[in-house]
Parts: structure tokens; C-alpha cells; sequence
């Protein structure tokens, strides 16, 4: 089975959302919206709707601060240039949304949020700003442009709990991270004329850079290879609904603590309802993600209720034009 061009475009976008997380020790997060906040703002700032459209046809998208919930990024002197994305995905950056926040959300907001693109490009004169200093800055833009209201809840719902098969054994592709090791927190430089783009992974075919979650060369053209290097297992349960098209949150109950690398390599399943495929049995051999979860990192997935925190949509207006 080869991946379809849609299904590849909204697993990377997914992982693109997780990419970069910061390094953290495995601990409940802390609250996602208040309003003892520092409150920031852009000195300058552009909002426009792209009405291009979504790549191919449109235009693609782009941005200069990676739009994940963490903090390692190269900074850009204070400059914010982003284009062709959708406010879900701006207002998930402000307000550092996991994946199962995100998909809270997502069924709250109106089409247009999940669908509408824009262009936004904004500057701040503090040239030495901070990626969440960014994100309280993106807040103000949100609800000055947008007039968008939130607030943050703990609700009781239906979750995944993500618990390791045989506690204290880890998988063969999950490793405790060596804490004397060297290694980069900033975006890897970009290939030019003179200088090659530096390798994508190190030793056991982990991401070169650290704190972050990123797509790696697969062994087919079939399959997904998600790997992460110094992260902790907070962020990847928080990671794994997206990736496996779960439907709700997961939550770390493995008990590891401190930071950990891995590689996850899988074959993506059909969504449900989704045509039977026409290709031979043979196409279908790589594992499924459960499979991989539980071969190649020792953990697994176990449906419970829980406790979690999600942003409620109070108020939002479409775009007041600059």
C-alpha cells in the first residue's frame, strides 16, 4: 500500500504541529491559558485571508517559527512571517496545544477556522524574543483581529492511557537519553550551494536534533518513521493521537521519567469507512501502529476515563481586515 498524497500531507502536518517540543521531565501539564499572564504584543503586524487555496493549487505553506507546542527554534531577530495557514493552526501555536487539545478544539471552532488560510506576517523590536513570548504575543494578535475568547476547563472523558507492557522493559527502539550527550536544540541549517544540509540522524537512526519530533526516512514508501531524541514521555503520549488517528487524548502512564529517544516505524491503517483497497496482501507488510507501539518502544495503549485539560471557544469573529 502506498501512502496517499492526503494521508502523507495530514500525518506530516500533524507531526509538523508536535515537532520541536521543549525538553521537559514527564509531569501533568501546567495550565494552558490564564489570565495572570504576561500580556505581549507585536509592535507591528499584517493579517490577510490567502484565498489560494491548500497545496498543490495553492499556494504552499510556509512559515519562519515552526508551529509546534515547543520552544526550539532559531530565532529570527523578531520576526514572524507565516503563509497559508489556517487559524486552528495559529491558535494552536498561541495557546501550545497538544494533539488531543487540538482535537477538542477542532470540534468546537466553525468551519472556517479549520478551513480558512491566512497570511500573517508581524514584528516585535525585542530582536532576542522567546518562542513563548511569541506565542503571548500571537494571543494579543488573535484577539485583537479576530476578537477570539477562550478559556481553559478539566473535563472527565474517555482517554488512553499509555502504560508500558512489561514495566521497567523498554522496547528495542526506545532508549533512556544519555544525559553527557551532545546535542543540538536549534532548527538544523538549511543545504547550500557550498555547504550540504548536515545529517538527519545520529547513532541507531535518531533525529540529529534534540527536544523535537520529526518525520525520518522510512524503510518503504508505505510506511511512516516518527523519531524524537531527549523527549520526555509526556509529549510523546500527548503526541500519539494524532499519529495513530485515535480519536482522543492519551495520557502518560508508563512512569519513566527524565528524557528518552526513539524511532517509530509504521504502516498507517485506511480511516474507518474508507474503501477496501485494490492492492495485493503483500503490499500490506509493515506493522500497524498499535503493533509498532508495542514491538518496537514496549509500550501499549489502554482505553480508561480521565482527567484532562482543554481550551473552551468563548467568542470568535472572522477576520476585522487590517
Amino acid at each position: 500500500m502506498r501512502i496517499s498524497t492526503a494521508t502523507r500531507s495530514l500525518l506530516t502536518a500533524t507531526i509538523w504541529m508536535s515537532s520541536f517540543a521543549p525538553i521537559l521531565l514527564a509531569q501533568a501539564p501546567a495550565p494552558l491559558y490564564s489570565q495572570t499572564q504576561e500580556k505581549l504584543s507585536f509592535d507591528v503586524a499584517s493579517v490577510r485571508q490567502n484565498k489560494s487555496g491548500p497545496a498543490p493549487n495553492g499556494d504552499a505553506p510556509g512559515s519562519n517559527v515552526p508551529l509546534g507546542p515547543g520552544n526550539v527554534y532559531s530565532p529570527t531577530g523578531g520576526l514572524v512571517s507565516v503563509r497559508n495557514y489556517t487559524l486552528l493552526s495559529y491558535i494552536a501555536f498561541a495557546y501550545k496545544m497538544t494533539d488531543g487539545e487540538l482535537d477538542a478544539f477542532r470540534r468546537m471552532a466553525p468551519d472556517w477556522v479549520i478551513n480558512d488560510r491566512f497570511n500573517i506576517q508581524a514584528r516585535t523590536e525585542k530582536s532576542d524574543v522567546t518562542k513563548d513570548q511569541l506565542r503571548l504575543m500571537m494571543r494579543s494578535l488573535l484577539a485583537e483581529r479576530f476578537h477570539l475568547s477562550v478559556h481553559d476547563e478539566t473535563r472527565q472523558i474517555s482517554v488512553y492511557a499509555l502504560q508500558m507492557v512489561k514495566p521497567g522493559t523498554m522496547g528495542p527502539k526506545l532508549h533512556s537519553h544519555p544525559p553527557d550527550s551532545l546535542c543540538p536544540t536549534t532548527l538544523p541549517a538549511k543545504a547550500t550551494a557550498s555547504t550540504p544540509a548536515p545529517p538527519e540522524t545520529v547513532a541507531g537512526g535518531f533525529p540529529t536534533t534534540c527536544g523535537g519530533i520529526v518525520l525520518l526516512p522510512a524503510s518503504g514508501p508505505h510506511r511512516y518513521n516518527i523519531g524524537g531524541r531527549s523527549i520526555s514521555m509526556s509529549l510523546l503520549a500527548n503526541s500519539l493521537t494524532g499519529w495513530g488517528s485515535l480519536g482522543r487524548p492519551v495520557i502518560d502512564q508508563t512512569g519513566l521519567r527524565g528524557t528518552y529517544d526513539f524511532t517509530l516505524e509504521f504502516t498507517p491503517e485506511p480511516p474507518l469507512g474508507s474503501p477496501a483497497p485494490s492492492q495485493t496482501p503483500a503490499d500490506f507488510d509493515g506493522p500497524t501502529f498499535r503493533e509498532a507501539l508495542k514491538e518496537q518502544l514496549g509500550l501499549r495503549l489502554e482505553s480508561q476515563k480521565g482527567e484532562v485539560q482543554v481550551i473552551v471557544l468563548d467568542h470568535i469573529d472572522h477576520l476585522i481586515e487590517n
